[in-house]
């Protein structure tokens, strides 16, 4: 079957349904953490993490927002680095499916520094927040065009250090290699139809870019990482 990768689908993935729940979202977001540990790819959010706050002093509260957090994996990760590197640190986690929100809290009953709450970022609610850090991992390609820009422009309102998006790079190569990934490793078939979808609704380079470019007094930087993800750095330029 021929791919097309030349633009974005519009497809609906199953994990977007608000309403999954039980056995089968938890099974199917354990497995997609499981593809994320083995391809390397919470790595990428907390090397983004590690490049913002260089300069950032240990005695000083850091608070991280992570969007689209599911059960929390992400959190967890950095909040085992920030024990060892000895940061304070906030970790904040959004998620509009009540479930996932309920599973992170608890696999998170061992991290103090975590919360979660259920909301959705497009809502009035997601406005009001405010934090240094907001972590966007394979959340962003879940949107529309015109929905992506209206939410990087509200992340970096809301951000006082910056933004980090870790998110899909859409090539048939991709696909191609997480089919036979699966076919291998993975028994699940909504981690498997989900994971080939999000595939198609990922970025090239130059999308994100454009994207980039209308974000005013921001600078960016965009970089291809194994496998297949762009990690992209959006910092506030010094006025």
């Amino acid at each position: 079957m021929s791919i097309d990768t030349s633009k974005r689908i519009k497809a609906v993935e199953i994990m977007d349904d608000f309403d999954l729940q039980g056995s089968e979202l938890d099974k199917t977001l354990r497995d997609l953490d499981k593809i994320n540990k083995w391809l390397g790819g919470n790595k990428i959010t907390l090397e983004g993490i590690k490049n913002i706050v260089t300069k950032v002093s240990y005695n000083q509260q850091l608070h991280i927002v992570d969007v689209g957090c599911g059960n929390g994996s992400v959190l967890r990760e950095i909040a085992d680095w920030g024990r060892k590197q000895g940061y304070k640190l906030k970790l904040t986690g959004i998620d509009a499916n009540s479930h996932a929100i309920a599973l992170g809290k608890t696999m998170s009953t061992d991290f103090q520094e975590i919360e979660f709450h259920e909301i959705d970022m497009l809502s009035e609610d997601f406005k009001s927040l405010r934090c240094d850090i907001i972590l966007c991992t394979l959340t962003l390609h879940h949107f529309k065009d015109r929905e992506i820009l209206a939410l990087l422009k509200k992340f970096n309102d809301q951000s006082k250090l910056g933004v980090i998006i870790n998110d899909l790079h859409r090539s048939k190569f991709a696909y191609r290699l997480f089919q036979a990934f699966c076919a291998v490793f993975i028994n699940n078939e909504i981690a498997r139809k989900d994971g080939l979808i999000s595939i198609l609704r990922g970025f090239k380079k130059e999308e994100l870019q454009y994207f980039a470019e209308r974000i005013p007094r921001t600078s960016h930087r965009i970089t291809w990482k194994w496998a297949f993800r762009y990690q992209w750095i959006i910092q506030k330029e010094k006025i």
